[in-house]
This record gives structure tokens, C-alpha cells and sequence, in this order.
């Protein structure tokens, strides 16, 4: 591809810059109120508690390569990991940026073009879930199975196990792992791993956050939300009852919930594929952006010490 630098005055990032911040306040509003009250939630909750990434790293909002802040060597960004001041502008360091995660850029690169490779698999019906409560005392969350214990065994035993995705697979009960068509390790994934699966698709957001500021914060929200609407869909699907959380169940143990599920997860699987495709543009374009900049330096390019306690985003 061809890389391009964009300059973008200092009004026009300020006001993108405005937009995601409260972009990302309406999407943590819930889990941030919650968690100040101490209340989980079984669904809405497992971006934070799984993935990791705290809203406020979340909030900040990074342009991605080849794109040079006008104006902004005062700005925030001006101080954190991997960005340059030339002059009065700031940009991304891509090539410091490479030095300390282009390994991580080219994993992520190799996993989502073996994923995009394959033919999508709709056959699993979210049995995942199912599989990690088989023939157990205790269940993964605290809500109540809607078909019992030994309804779900039963759920789990009349069906094939068909997952794909190793960190989904790795959370089986022992007496569900060998029920699985395929032993799936975390140093095979990119064999199995299938542009089908629901979490292959909600993993997009972890390897956009993971990469930034590589990333454009656009593109890492846009992932954000397919992940959230994506878990909706996989605890819908799940053993549990969310009844009371206003969730309706999509029973895969019959022909209607299964038929529900799959036409579900192609909708899914369709929006993923479009952003695993603006993710590989993106690690293309970091590892491929011209270092110069689209005006005349005025003083070299330099990279500003950060201050003491100054994390990255990619935390």
C-alpha cells in the first residue's frame, strides 16, 4: 500500500479528539457506575474484567500512523510512549513504536490472515459456555442454569463440541475437553482459529488495544463495540438464566434457538471480517508510513522525556 501523511490542524484533531472521549464516556458510563457501587455484570462487564484494559486507557485517543497533530507539541499526546515533537507538531515515533512491538505487530498480522483465510464454520451453536460447566459442582457465574445441572450435561452429551478458539476451549471442564473434536493449544491457534467464531471476532478488540498507539482509536472502538454486542449474543446462548439481567435466552438446545444462533453469529461473522481487514491495513500502514512529515521542519524531530508514573496505553 501507499502510505500517506496527513497534517490535521489543530481544530479538526481536537474536535475528533473530543468525540471519541465522549464516545468511550457513553460506553463506560454503566460498567463505571456499577463498578463505584460494586456490582458486577455477567455481560456487560466481561470486557473489563477479561481484557483488562482500564476506560481510562481506553480514553485516550491516539490518531495512528501517518497522522501528524498540528500544533499539538503542548498536547497530551506530546507525553506518552511512542510519540515525537517536531516543532509545534507531534506524531506518532512509528519507528520506535516497531523497535518495541513490531513482533507483536507481525503476530497479530500472521493470526488474522491465517483467520481470514479459512471458510467460516457456523456449527459450534455457542456450546462453549455449556462446556465449561459439563458435569461440574459449581458454575463460572452466579446465575442460575435454565435447564439445571443435569439438563446441561445432557445439552453437552447430545451434540458434537465443535470449538476452534483456544481461550475459550482452555476454560472446558476436564470431562469436557475430550468431548472436543480438536485438541486446541494456545501454540496452534493460528491453525484453528476461524473467521466463524464469536470470540475470534470479539479478540479483534484486544489485538487493537494491544497495538496501540499503532491503532487508530476509531478502529480500536469500532472493535469495542463488536465485542460487547458479540458477548450479548454468546451469553444469550449460554446455560444461564439472565432473565431478570432482561436478556431473552436463545435455546440452542432446540432447532428454532440453533437456527436463531447461527443467523446471529453470520451477522457477526460478516461485521468481523471487515474489521479484521481495517486491522491488517493498519498494522500494514505502521510498519509502512514515511517518517517524513507533509511540511517543513523547522527544528528536528525529538522525542519528549516522559514524566515519572507515565504508562502506555498499551498497558
Amino acid at each position: 500500500m501507499d502510505a500517506q501523511v496527513r497534517w490535521l490542524e489543530p481544530a479538526r484533531w481536537r474536535a475528533a479528539q473530543a468525540a471519541h472521549e465522549a464516545r468511550v464516556d457513553a460506553a463506560t458510563a454503566g460498567h463505571r457506575d456499577r463498578r463505584a457501587r460494586g456490582r458486577p455484570h455477567p455481560v456487560e462487564d466481561f470486557l473489563w474484567v477479561y481484557y483488562r484494559l482500564r476506560p481510562a486507557l481506553l480514553r485516550r485517543w491516539h490518531p495512528g500512523p501517518g497522522v501528524v497533530l498540528g500544533g499539538g507539541a503542548r498536547a497530551r499526546q506530546a507525553t506518552w510512549k511512542h510519540y515525537l515533537i517536531d516543532g509545534d507538531d507531534v506524531r506518532l515515533d512509528t519507528a520506535g513504536f516497531l523497535a518495541h512491538r513490531g513482533r507483536a505487530v507481525r503476530e497479530v498480522a500472521t493470526l488474522l490472515r491465517a483467520t481470514a483465510s479459512r471458510t467460516a464454520r457456523f456449527g459450534c451453536f455457542g456450546l462453549h459456555e455449556w462446556a465449561m460447566v459439563y458435569q461440574a459442582d459449581d458454575t463460572r457465574h452466579p446465575w442460575p442454569l435454565r435447564l439445571g445441572a443435569a439438563g446441561t450435561d445432557e445439552v453437552v452429551r447430545s451434540r458434537p463440541l465443535r470449538c476452534t478458539h483456544y481461550d475459550a476451549f482452555r476454560f472446558f471442564t476436564p470431562e469436557a475437553v475430550p468431548r472436543n473434536e480438536s485438541a486446541l493449544a494456545a501454540d496452534t491457534r493460528v491453525r484453528h482459529e476461524q473467521p466463524g467464531c464469536l470470540h475470534a471476532g470479539m479478540d479483534l478488540y484486544r489485538f487493537a488495544y494491544s497495538l496501540t498507539p499503532g491503532v487508530p482509536s476509531e478502529l480500536v472502538m469500532d472493535c469495542f463495540e463488536h465485542a460487547r454486542r458479540a458477548r450479548e449474543i454468546d451469553m444469550r446462548a449460554s446455560p444461564y438464566d439472565l432473565s431478570d439481567l432482561g436478556y431473552e435466552a436463545i435455546p440452542i438446545e432446540t432447532a428454532s434457538g440453533r437456527a436463531e444462533y447461527v443467523a446471529q453469529q453470520q451477522a457477526l461473522a460478516e461485521a468481523a471480517s471487515v474489521l479484521r481487514n481495517r486491522l491488517l491495513d493498519a498494522c500494514g500502514q505502521v510498519s509502512e508510513v514515511p517518517l517524513s512529515d507533509p511540511r517543513p521542519r523547522r527544528t528536528p524531530a525529538r522525542r519528549r522525556p516522559e514524566p515519572a508514573g507515565t504508562t502506555s496505553s498499551c498497558g
